[in-house]
């Protein structure tokens, strides 16, 4: 974590990609008073394969399908 002034964030501006890489966390402030918080967004996780689950399931004795059709037809 690091601490800058209004001032030093608007000099530093350029480098705040690295600074919040390197720290992690930037607070802001004003007068000796905290303002501001700024955290880099986390990356985006890739999205789970439903592959593996899949593979996990027991397959079902009677097609989806069938029940699928067989519950339509009780309504």
């Amino acid at each position: 974590m690091k601490t800058l002034s209004i001032r030093q964030v608007q000099t530093e501006l350029g480098q705040l990609e690295s600074l919040l890489k390197m720290e992690g966390e930037i607070i802001i402030t004003l007068h000796g008073q905290a303002i501001a918080r700024v955290l880099p967004i986390p990356s985006k996780k890739p999205k789970p394969s439903h592959t593996n689950l899949r593979a996990q399931m027991p397959k079902l004795a009677t097609p989806s399908e069938y029940l699928i059709r067989e519950d339509r037809e009780e309504r």
